[in-house]
């Protein structure tokens, strides 16, 4: 685990900072591929879709985890709010900003916002996976201790280091960009069936929140609980995956309910004309 790979001088090149370009460039070329094989010319978009929600994406993480997180610390160190290698960088704030960069984009160059978003969907998602490599190699988003030898020991240089010690801690940030790669592989999946518009970008929300809802129970970093049952993250996991699940099953019976009624309906013109 190396927090810094070289120095320019006393500037650090920390590999944080790398990872996460990387994710981003890789996403933005995955989108790419997805968009291009989509066959309607959207791909031309894209790289400048991963520039203004690359951007968009690293202001709300930081944002979300100052105001909704962090709020208690960073009023009294605003000079502070920007130094994101001390850690604190909330993935739903950088998704939700991100995304809505993105449909504002897609509606000022009149796209398909919601067929684009599903195109979308998995990329994104191999961005959150790749991020989580660049918070494993920072010492950030850690894990509870284990209470046993199993676990991650993290180097005295890390925020992890400083809040835990030499106690091994739960693999949560590892876990999480490892189901972020199964997610991607389903949604892929997913994108190979007949689908209703919208759905599959629901999916997406859906199975992270899931996710989330599930490693924030392992998670070190941020232990208050809202009244006494679940955390920040775990709260607004529930509400997104609540309202994408509701969304999945509106769209599909919106796509899909109508199909026997019209198909009955049919068939009655048919046997009316017969006689």
């Amino acid at each position: 685990m190396h927090q810094y790979l070289f120095y320019i001088g006393d500037f650090p090149i920390r590999s944080y900072g790398v990872v996460i370009s990387l994710s981003i460039l890789l996403a933005t070329g995955v989108g790419y591929f997805l968009a291009k094989a989509d066959g309607r010319g959207y791909e031309k978009h894209v790289p400048d879709l991963g520039i203004y929600c690359g951007i968009a994406g690293l202001l709300g993480a930081r944002l979300w985890d100052v105001f909704f997180f962090d709020w208690d610390y960073y009023q009294h160190h605003l000079t502070e709010i920007l130094n994101v290698w001390q850690g604190g960088m909330a993935i739903q704030g950088g998704v939700f900003l991100g995304v809505l960069v993105g449909i504002l984009y897609s509606r000022k160059h009149k796209l398909d916002t919601i067929h684009f978003m599903d195109v979308a969907a998995p990329a994104i998602v191999l961005g959150q996976a790749l991020g989580r490599c660049a918070n494993l190699l920072n010492g950030d988003a850690f894990g509870a201790p284990t209470g046993s030898s199993y676990g991650i020991l993290y180097p005295d240089t890390t925020l992890a280091h400083h809040t835990y010690g030499a106690q091994p801690l739960w693999p949560a940030e590892v876990w999480e960009g490892q189901l972020d790669i199964v997610i991607f592989a389903l949604l892929l999946i997913f994108r190979a069936r007949g689908h209703a518009r919208g759905q599959c970008f629901a999916l997406y929300v859906m199975l992270y929140s899931l996710v989330r809802f599930a490693l924030e129970y392992l998670r070190g970093d941020y232990t208050e609980k809202y009244l006494g049952i679940f955390t920040s993250a775990q709260m607004t996991s529930l509400g997104f995956g609540l309202v994408a699940l509701g969304f999945f099953l509106w769209l599909g019976l919106r796509e899909y309910g109508s199909i026997p009624a019209e198909a009955e309906q049919t068939s009655e013109r048919k046997k009316r004309r017969k006689k």
